[in-house]
Formats: C-alpha cells, sequence, structure tokens
C-alpha cells in the first residue's frame, strides 16, 4: 500500500503514514504539476535576459549579483554546501521523516521548478528509511530554515551524513550501495529545498499530533486524580458550561463526566463543600489549552499544504515572483501558544499530584503506610514540580525576538524554528508529569478500597497495574516512573485525530 501524493494533506493522513509505515508515491496530477513547472522555468530561462532572484543572481544580500548562464547549476550545488551548517544536538528520526514527507509534499504542488527527479529521489530517502543527518541548531525561522534544510538536501547531491539501517555513515556510501547517482541539481532547485518551512513545520505536524492526544489523557488522568481526592462532580454539569460556552471548557467537561460514568465513589456523599481549583477548574483550564490546540491545528495546516519556498513560479500566469511565503511568523506565534497552553496542562496536573500527597480526605501523607519511616511519593513531586519550573521558562516566546542577517536584507526573522524545539521539549515534559499524576492517582485510588471508581477508570488501573505494582514501602521509583511514561504513551486511550 502507498500513499499517493496530490495536491492536499492533512494531520489524519500524516498520523496515518507514519504510524503504518506507508509508502509514497507521487499521483499523476503531482508529477504533471512538476514537469510543466520546470519546463516552464527552463523555458523562461532560455529566452529571458532579466535578473530572476536566486535562479541567476546570488542569495540575500548579494541578490544584485548576477550569474552566468554556465554557472547557474553550480551557483545551486554551492548554495546547498554553503548553508549546511548546522549545530548542536541532531533533529529526531521522527522529524526528519516528517521533514522528508513535507518537502515532498511542498515540491509536488508546482511552484518550485525542481526537476522531477529531484522529488523522486526525496521519496526514494522517504521510503527506503535513509535518514538525512540534520542538527537542531541554525534556522533563523525566516528565509525558510536554511541551516536544516540544507543538511536535509546534502545527501541528494552526495554529501553530508544519513542514517541508514540504524548506523550513521556517509551519504555518498548509502547512494553507492543502492545504486542511486547523485542529482545534479539546475536551476532554482537548491533554493527550492532551502527555502520553505519544512523543519518548522514537521515539529509542527508531530506537535499537534501529541497535543491532542496529551490534551485527552490529561483528562483521563485528571478524572482519576477526581475520585482518588473525593472531590464534587457538579462544576462538570452541562449547565455550568452553558452560560460559559467556550468549547474547549465544554469538551473537557463532557469528557471528565463520560470517564466517571458509574464511579461509585463519585456518587458518595460529600463532607467538604467545595475542592480546590486544579480539580474544580479543570474544565476552564484543559479548555482554554484545548482552544488554543485548535488555533494551532487550523494554522500547522495551513502550512503544510502551502508554497513557502522561493521565488514562487506561476506558469500559467507568466509570472515568476520574489516575495516572503518563507517567513516563519504565523508558525512561530503558534508555538509560543502552545507551549502556554500545553505547559498549563503540565501546571495544573503537578498541583493535583500535590493535593494528593497532602494528607487530606482520609489519604495518609504522601500516600504511604508507616509514613516518616516511608517517605513514599514525597520525591516524584519534587521531580513534577522540577519539569513544571523548566515548563515555564520554556514559555519564553521566540516569536518576539529578531535578529538581523544578511547584511540587513533580512532584517526581521520570526525565530520559529527555537520556537518549534521549544515547544518539542515542552510536550516531552508534559508527558512525563501527566505520567507521574497517573502514578500518584493509582496510588491513591488503591487506598479507597473496597470502593469502586467508574468502570473505564477501573479498567485503566487495572492495565496500569501490570506494569507499576502499588507502593507498600519505600523502594527506587524511578524504573516504575519510567514504566508509567511507557503506558501513558503506548497503552492509555487515545484521542482519534478528527
Amino acid at each position: 500500500m502507498k500513499y499517493q501524493i496530490n495536491s492536499r494533506i492533512n494531520f489524519i493522513d500524516i498520523e496515518k503514514i507514519l504510524t503504518e509505515n506507508i509508502k509514497l508515491e507521487l499521483s499523476s496530477e503531482s508529477k504533471n504539476k512538476i514537469l510543466k513547472c520546470r519546463n516552464y522555468l527552463d523555458n523562461k530561462i532560455s529566452t529571458a535576459d532579466d535578473s530572476i532572484y536566486g535562479i541567476n543572481t546570488g542569495f540575500g544580500a548579494l541578490h544584485n549579483k548576477r550569474i552566468s548562464r554556465q554557472d547557474l547549476n553550480k551557483l545551486q550545488r554551492n548554495l546547498v554546501m554553503s548553508h549546511a551548517c548546522g549545530v548542536g544536538e541532531e533533529v529526531p528520526l521522527e522529524i526528519v521523516k516528517l521533514m522528508l514527507l513535507l518537502k515532498i509534499h511542498g515540491l509536488s504542488l508546482g511552484h518550485s521548478g525542481v526537476q522531477l527527479k529531484t522529488v523522486e529521489r526525496l521519496i526514494d530517502f522517504y521510503n527506503y528509511d535513509v535518514f538525512p543527518v540534520i542538527y537542531q541548531l541554525g534556522s533563523l525561522g525566516a528565509s525558510g530554515d536554511l541551516a536544516p534544510l540544507a543538511h536535509l538536501a546534502m545527501p541528494l547531491i552526495g554529501l553530508g551524513q544519513v542514517y541508514y539501517k540504524n548506523k550513521k555513515t556517509d551519504a555518498a556510501n548509502v547512494l553507492k550501495k543502492l545504486g542511486w547517482k547523485p542529482i545534479e541539481l539546475m536551476a532554482k532547485e537548491g533554493l527550492a529545498l532551502l527555502n520553505g518551512t519544512q523543519f518548522m513545520s514537521a515539529y509542527a505536524s508531530w506537535i499537534i499530533i501529541k497535543a491532542k492526544n496529551l490534551s485527552y489523557q490529561a483528562d483521563i488522568t485528571s478524572a482519576i486524580s477526581l475520585d482518588a481526592f473525593d472531590c464534587k462532580t457538579e462544576p462538570f454539569s452541562a449547565l455550568v458550561h452553558s452560560v460559559r460556552p467556550h468549547k474547549g471548557q465544554i469538551e473537557t467537561a463532557k469528557n471528565i463526566s463520560e470517564i466517571l460514568q458509574g464511579s461509585g465513589l463519585a456518587k458518595r456523599k460529600k463532607t467538604h463543600t467545595q475542592d480546590p481549583y486544579s480539580f474544580r477548574c479543570i474544565p476552564q483550564v484543559h479548555g482554554a489549552s484545548k482552544d488554543v490546540i485548535e488555533f494551532a491545528e487550523k494554522t500547522f495546516l495551513i502550512e503544510i499544504n502551502s508554497v513557502t519556498d522561493n521565488p514562487t513560479i506561476f506558469p500559467d500566469e507568466d509570472e515568476i515572483i520574489s516575495a516572503g511565503n518563507f517567513h516563519g511568523q504565523p508558525l512561530a506565534l503558534a508555538f509560543d501558544s502552545l507551549c502556554m497552553a500545553i505547559a498549563e496542562l503540565g501546571s495544573i496536573s503537578e498541583r493535583r499530584i500535590y493535593k494528593l500527597l497532602s494528607g487530606q480526605r482520609e489519604l495518609p501523607i504522601f500516600l504511604v503506610e508507616n509514613s516518616g519511616l516511608n517517605s513514599g511519593l514525597m520525591i516524584p513531586q519534587y521531580v513534577a514540580a522540577s519539569i513544571v519550573s523548566q515548563n515555564k521558562q520554556l514559555c519564553t516566546p521566540s516569536s518576539v525576538d529578531s535578529i538581523d542577517s544578511s547584511n540587513g536584507q533580512e532584517d526581521h526573522v520570526s525565530m520559529g524554528a527555537n520556537g518549534a524545539t521549544k515547544c518539542y521539549r515542552v510536550i516531552e515534559n508534559t508527558e512525563r508529569i501527566l505520567s507521574m499524576e497517573l502514578f500518584t492517582a493509582a496510588q491513591a485510588l488503591d487506598f479507597r478500597r473496597p470502593l469502586k471508581s467508574s468502570p473505564q477508570i477501573e479498567k485503566i488501573v487495572i492495565d496500569f497495574r501490570k506494569s507499576v505494582s502499588f507502593l507498600k514501602s519505600d523502594r527506587p521509583m524511578q524504573p516504575e516512573l519510567n514504566d508509567s511514561l511507557l503506558f501513558l504513551k503506548n497503552i492509555l486511550i487515545k484521542k482519534k485525530l478528527q
């Protein structure tokens, strides 16, 4: 089974392609668009005497430097080599795979002027799991993600390094092994490969899929905590949310009510009048994060279906226009908003952990018998608090920053690439915090026995106990915290993309 690259892709497609390891191929429509645009560009170069940015001129501040016709191909090769100067940690391979997918899709829209064989070679890389080595630092999020995309493009011309069969090696060795000749880049191709927002967009795609799952998993872990802390269910009544009808708030209250359906603990008479905000205001807090995720999803969906290299070629209109579709400001603002929205899911989760350990409502302090001799779950809360604090630091916005580049020609940049890598870390951090809440809430719930929670929660706890046992006395918990994380990632119910 293969996925045909057409004019539009969505996050349902992307998740399916990745999770089912589906291979790619170009549709006939996409092939025709690529060929039509390349033929138009070749004819334009052969007949036009005007300067066309990046095609017969230099780049950035060198845009006024005219390049001779015999050097046009060398210009593109030089561009790729000179821009491949990323540094820092390597980009995770799951993101590199997405970069390949989205670069293929963007070039297939038929406004970039690349050769068909260039796109087909990128598809070969994807299908044969040949993943270029790319580095996280180096993109300003404007003029495209230049340095990361240069490293993505280097193996096309037989340079750089790749991962192949789980080993890092020189790209030239893998090309030779697979019988592929290096691509000779033609006019405009280097620029088409390097201009574009596919580094940011790849992170965005991974982040939005994870964020939607995390949002629902936060509802599940918080529902377990609600019953474990013997909370009231009135704050989740549809009546409350009908008079403040934020979409995410309504959805969260509905989720919590469904998860708690049939809970004996929820039905029993309470001795307290109300619950702390971290329990009572779950719909308002989780819901606000859901609304930001929806905003970001709409922004990212437009981006992954856009042409973001420069100049943009319009064969039917006989136009080649140098503009700014590579500027990452829409993505940068969305990443910053998402950082805060996801961090808040972790922040309120840690507060629920704290309350569950407080020794209130007939629960033992630190959720362990014989406390004093045993510290119980005292220190996992410290760990969660540390991660929450780091998330707050990572929420400092990237999009309000800008640094002059290219001798002043590129004088306002988005810093969206830094926003992307920050948001990736916030997602991973928040996943850990939620897994710690699950660890804590399951421990607290077991102190409520023989009372039962809802059928859905009881099933989750039974499955969880197959990986993590009840804490009777102190023991090293780091392995079990990792097991909790793996449970959250791989077993806990996931919200399907819609």
